[in-house]
């Protein structure tokens, strides 16, 4: 594509973010704000869950600083970030988007879990009970199906969130990690108002056929780790050393051979966040706004000046030239190492 003819097409897709805090669509009757909040860090996953009056404070004050969409699952912890956000949305609920997930084979008592996937219909209605029940709410705002079940077919799975729906215990359905396929055969029987899948400079393959596909059936995307788990802040190199119980352990591209090599990416933000005043942070949510005006990131922090820092990116204005200038950069860059480890691989794109 020409520079003239990529900049005519960039353009009005900027001017939709350039209002802080504009809010954007999900789908067709969702509306929430331009950055969402991803709390699953505040409770597992990233090290020791964090302080709980703490965290019930940032949420709170990034309600207070527009943000109107959070982000939750019962298996974060299992449970204990639903029970934190049901206390922390206690006076504010009418004004908040509460997005969970179901789908992980977790015991409904204890919260243990056997590790694979569990979407049959009656687990589906079981675990609604118990998130709205920990969450301190009558309804689900958006429910996503966490990984796909490939021992249950999509048709029920979505018949299943049709029927909580027409009940008023879920207002929207949303799908985590599926496939084309699978969205459009869920989306034919209960529309589908949000796909959220990884998204970031750091991980582009949702480009290929995702975005396309979501663009022609006007489904929203929700991009989780939009900062590439921290990495596109800048802040972590190949001598980064994390908590003992943080996933990124774990995680290929987080190797100190495979950051080493990465650290490319991040010199590209970098330079461009130098140019801009801004932070590398910045720069990534912004370039991911940029994509597409149904695209709403969820980064997630435990520090309010993180999130202060991340909710101004929507103030940042990447021109289409400087769009066009990230891409070429970035594509000259080979990142090193899988996303995620092999046995969470085989639960994605299905």
């Amino acid at each position: 594509m020409a520079e003239g003819e990529c900049c005519k097409k960039l353009k009005p897709l900027l001017k939709e973010w350039n209002d802080p805090m504009k809010n954007r669509m999900l789908g067709s009757q969702l509306e929430v704000s331009a950055l969402g909040l991803g709390c699953m860090s505040m409770s597992s996953l990233y090290g020791p869950p964090a302080d709980t009056q703490e965290m019930i404070k940032l949420i709170r004050d990034a309600h207070d600083r527009g943000v109107t969409l959070f982000d939750t699952a019962e298996s974060y912890g299992p449970f204990t970030n639903e029970k934190l956000l049901g206390e922390a949305f206690a006076p504010i609920r009418d004004k908040v988007v509460i997005a969970t997930k179901f789908g992980f084979d977790i015991d409904l008592l204890t919260g243990d879990r056997s590790g694979g996937t569990n979407s049959r219909p009656e687990h589906i209605k079981a675990a609604v009970e118990g998130c709205l029940r920990r969450l301190r709410t009558d309804r689900i705002d958006l429910l996503y199906q966490h990984r796909v079940d490939p021992s249950v077919p999509i048709e029920d799975v979505a018949g299943a969130v049709k029927d909580l729906i027409a009940q008023g215990k879920v207002k929207h359905f949303g799908l985590s990690e599926a496939g084309v396929q699978t969205i459009r055969r869920a989306h034919a029987v209960q529309p589908v108002t949000a796909v959220q899948s990884e998204y970031s400079l750091f991980w582009r393959t949702p480009e290929l056929e995702l975005l396309p596909v979501l663009e022609e059936l006007g489904i929203g995307f929700v991009p989780f780790s939009p900062l590439g788990a921290g990495f596109l802040t800048g802040k972590i190199d190949e001598k980064t050393q994390f908590d003992p119980t943080d996933f990124r352990n774990t995680v290929p591209r987080f190797s100190p051979e495979a950051r080493k090599a990465n650290l490319a990416l991040v010199d590209v933000v970098k330079a461009v966040a130098v140019r801009k005043n801004a932070t590398p942070a910045q720069v990534a949510l912004a370039w991911l706004l940029a994509q597409r005006p149904w695209i709403v990131p969820i980064p997630g922090t435990t520090k309010l000046h993180r999130l202060e820092e991340n909710l101004d990116a929507v103030e940042l204005d990447l021109s289409a030239e400087e769009l066009l200038r990230i891409d070429e950069e970035v594509s000259k860059v080979q990142v090193q190492g899988e996303r995620l480890p092999e046995a969470a691989l085989k639960m994605t794109g299905q």
